[in-house]
């Protein structure tokens, strides 16, 4: 949960100086808004190439005449507007962050021109509406690089100071280390079929993640576990048959039985392998393991020399000698 505080408010309390319902002095009750402009988009704009940022935000730039009628109009603020593609039967909703376009003209973020299936030039009404606070949004994003995203809070609460309003169906647009994210919304609360959308300004929103377009849940089975080598050949055991040769017991000169001599055929029985053997030992094919440690052979200089006065001296022998 965040707070979205507006702080792009084109009617702060600086702005009216201090009187800001009014205007003139003279509020009409009974009339609302409604006015229909060209839409275009805000790379249209005069200078619009340097606010470029605007693009990735929720408001609109109107012109003057538009600040004068709702001036004279018992609205409730901050003010918000519900814009209407009549042809395609498509709308959003939108605050307001200037007034200076030409008169006749309306600048929508380029996202909002698609949202509303809109091309330049195209007529749109702009009506002014008064949405509910927002409590919950759920929104997808459209790629599976908003994952990459180390912290996913800050970014999405930092983007959605730009906005006034969240409507279901908008693919709004953010801008993150100069690479673009597209994220649609999917549900808000309260919601309401007439407008299908809420009021982020100041209030408490909780945010809810649906997995991206593309994503796919990694698998949670595991490979099954190999059998347990213990290094020896697991052979069957030949079938006796005929003549066996040295079966049977035998005695020791200390009167000690020795039981039945062990086949041969046993002396590789699996069953007696070491129970505390570590696991397998897996060796690619044709390499061979004999568990011994390699010891090169002593090199020249190590090599001792025989000492070249070995059995030297004088000895004696029982024959005598003849003279």
């Amino acid at each position: 949960m965040f707070n979205n505080f507006d702080d792009d408010d084109a009617f702060g309390t600086p702005f009216f100086g201090g009187l800001r319902p009014n205007l003139g002095g003279f509020v009409n009750p009974n009339r609302g808004f409604s006015e229909t402009y060209r839409c275009f988009p805000i790379a249209m704009m005069q200078n619009g190439s340097d606010r470029e940022n605007v693009n990735y935000g929720g408001k609109i730039i109107l012109p003057q005449s538009a600040l004068e009628k709702l001036s004279q109009l018992n609205i409730s603020y901050p003010m918000l507007f519900k814009l209407i593609n009549g042809a395609e039967k498509k709308h959003s909703h939108a605050g307001v962050l200037e007034f200076i376009a030409e008169e006749g003209r309306v600048y929508l973020p380029q996202w909002m021109m698609e949202t509303l299936r809109t091309e330049p030039g195209s007529i749109i009404e702009v009506k002014n509406v008064t949405l509910p606070l927002g409590s919950f949004v759920k929104i997808q994003p459209q790629s599976t690089d908003f994952l990459d995203i180390s912290d996913h809070r800050a970014v999405l609460e930092k983007a959605l100071r730009n906005f006034s309003t969240l409507t279901v169906g908008d693919m709004v647009q953010i801008n993150y280390n100069n690479k673009v994210y597209e994220i649609q919304v999917l549900e808000v609360k309260p919601h309401f079929e007439d407008h299908q959308g809420i009021s982020i300004v100041e209030t408490d929103l909780e945010v809810d993640f649906a997995p991206p377009v593309g994503y796919v849940e990694p698998s949670s089975q595991k490979p099954a576990q190999e059998a347990k080598s213990h290094m020896v050949i697991d052979a069957p055991k030949p079938v006796k048959s005929g003549f066996a040769a040295f079966e049977g017991g035998g005695q020791s000169l200390r009167g000690k039985n020795k039981g039945l001599v062990a086949d041969s055929s046993n002396s590789m029985d699996t069953n007696n392998a070491d129970d505390n053997d570590d696991g397998p030992l897996n060796l690619p094919f044709g390499q061979l393991y004999f568990g011994f440690p390699v010891v090169p052979p002593p090199s020249e200089n190590n090599e001792e020399k025989t000492d070249k006065n070995t059995f030297t001296g004088s000895g004696q022998t029982l024959r005598t000698k003849k003279k």
